[in-house]
């Protein structure tokens, strides 16, 4: 049978603003992507949703970013390799705390915004996520884009590799993500989001902006927390992967 992971960014609030609904996502995902302190989250934010996942079997992943909580991760920087590394070394060691004073731990490792985006094509940016990552856990998975450099460089340093779709965001005739700032970069109508979900997973195929078919193969597929309705589509994403006859599971 096939399966497939169902990933979403999670605890993406910082104080007393709360952005994704951790509680009810952490009902119907596999893995939770816990925003580390860089784009968003805090101390007290991690250690509830560590705790709500490690309650319900949800795997807890360290998603790193730029320091960047004003972009919300989401802008362009240019940070040193050495400084990058030992931030994204940083953020995992505070989450790390956290999920084990919950009883579980860090399973995988994801950047996040425009480092996601970097470290898809960017090979110093990527190599240095990929140093902070042996620096925290040599044995940590990296969740990212199939084709990155990102998962090349992990791969050649011996860290477990994981590719991963997105049934919400349009993509290029190359496979890679349509920028956020152009238009019809996020798919918003559900009915849509829903059929990318079976087809990613059953298929290993999506839609292209184009409309050309283009092969995406992927152990997991990511829900953006923080779009209106997430917790509605997510779970009719879960119930249209499950009925066509998709096992729903975590990766690690």
């Amino acid at each position: 049978m096939t399966s497939i992971d169902l990933n979403a960014d999670l605890g993406e609030g910082f104080g007393r603003w709360l952005l994704t609904d951790d509680e009810r996502l952490l009902s119907v995902v596999t893995s939770a992507n816990v925003a580390c302190g860089f784009h968003a989250g805090d101390a007290a934010t991690m250690r509830r949703v560590c705790e709500l996942a490690a309650g319900r079997g949800v795997r807890i992943g360290a998603q790193v970013s730029y320091r960047d909580l004003a972009g919300f991760g989401r802008r362009a920087m240019d940070v040193p390799p050495a400084e990058l590394a030992a931030e994204v070394a940083y953020q995992i060691g505070a989450l790390e705390v956290f999920a084990r004073a919950a009883g579980s731990r860090v399973a995988y490792v994801k950047p996040h915004g425009a480092l996601y985006n970097r470290v898809v094509r960017d090979k110093e940016q990527a190599g240095a996520v990929v140093d902070g990552v042996l620096l925290a856990d040599p044995a940590l998975p990296v969740l990212g884009l199939p084709g990155s450099r990102l998962l090349e460089l992990a791969g050649k340093a011996g860290l477990p590799v994981v590719t991963e779709a997105f049934s919400d965001r349009a993509y290029t005739d190359e496979g890679t993500l349509v920028p956020r700032g152009q238009e019809g970069a996020v798919v918003t109508d559900q009915e849509a989001v829903v059929a990318r979900s079976v087809d990613l997973a059953r298929d290993g195929e999506v839609a292209a902006r184009s409309g050309r078919r283009i092969g995406v193969r992927a152990r997991s597929l990511c829900l953006h927390g923080d779009t209106p309705g997430a917790v509605d589509l997510a779970r009719r994403v879960r119930a249209a992967l499950e009925s066509s006859g998709v096992r729903v599971e975590a990766f690690a």
